[in-house]
């Protein structure tokens, strides 16, 4: 367990609060293959849950399923009690912003245009405006170039605005593509692996990162492989093993729960349902 200090987590919300966001009985199935097997999960506001598991779990397909990448075979999405609709652009639109396991970036823009790219929901100005560049136009993109230079403040990267996003070191790079998310002004931001790849001083970076995004108001739902980040962050984790889940819970009810040993350990899950990842790698 680290020895650094960092902001408790919050409490979940109360029994009156109305989750921000509820998956309900979610099964995402591929041909025969069930990556997904009727998972429940909230997220409260103000809330960080985790959602850890082996490799191969269902862990990023599930979240595919909650950003409209997949629509799945079963099962409900609502974000503010709202159904979110399957389409990527629109569950943006409707508040929920993600980053990747696999950094995406666009790599020869530069790291202020990597955010304005971020903002494109929540400009309202069309084509002709663009086109014909009138005062409408001019404003919106004065005001979305301001706030995205506080975004690069905010992560720490405003002094790098001007550069390509392809020379940013490996742990500013996944900076930068939260910083992306964020420009959707979201109010619930999706983590897929957010400190793979990186050194033990870029992780606690991150980490404070996340208790910083929090305290802007912002819930979090975040996978990750290091137990020690999850644990240090996270108000509530879930596990996934062969696309159920397993356990929810604290720190201390996760981590000893018998069948999440067994599940890192390697050995099969009694009374498991056969499951299989989906296509695209699910680390």
């Amino acid at each position: 367990m680290s020895t650094q200090t960092v902001p408790a987590p919050r409490p979940a919300g109360t029994e009156n609060d109305a989750p921000l966001l509820h998956a309900s009985g979610v099964v995402m199935r591929f041909g025969g293959l069930t990556a997904v097997n009727n998972v429940d999960l909230t997220v409260n506001k103000g809330e960080i849950v985790g959602l850890i598991g082996p490799n191969g779990a269902g862990k990023t397909t599930f979240f595919n399923c909650l950003t409209g990448l997949y629509v799945p075979t079963e099962g409900t999405v609502r974000y503010q009690g709202t159904v979110l609709p399957p389409k990527p652009h629109l569950v943006t639109s409707a508040g929920i912003a993600r980053t990747f396991q696999n950094i995406r970036l666009f790599a020869n823009m530069t790291v202020l245009e990597n955010v304005l790219v971020g903002r494109h929901t929540r400009t309202k100005e069309g084509l002709f405006s663009a086109i014909l560049r009138g005062p409408g136009y001019k404003k919106a993109e004065a005001e979305s170039r301001d706030k995205a230079m506080e975004l690069l403040e905010f992560i720490g990267l405003d002094h790098k605005a001007e550069h390509l996003a392809r020379n940013l070191p490996y742990g500013e790079q996944r900076k930068l593509e939260i910083a992306r998310a964020m420009a959707s002004e979201p109010g619930l931001l999706l983590l897929d692996e957010p400190t793979a790849g990186m050194n033990p001083q870029e992780t606690r970076a991150a980490e404070e990162l996340v208790f910083a995004i929090r305290d802007k108001g912002i819930a979090i739902l975040v996978i990750e492989h290091d137990m020690r980040f999850i644990f240090n962050l996270c108000d509530r984790t879930a596990v996934l093993v062969q696309g159920q889940k397993i356990v929810e819970g604290d720190k201390e009810t996760v981590q000893n729960d018998e069948r999440v040993i067994t599940a890192y350990l390697g050995a099969p899950l009694e009374g498991a349902t056969e499951t299989a990842a989906s296509t695209e790698a699910d680390q």
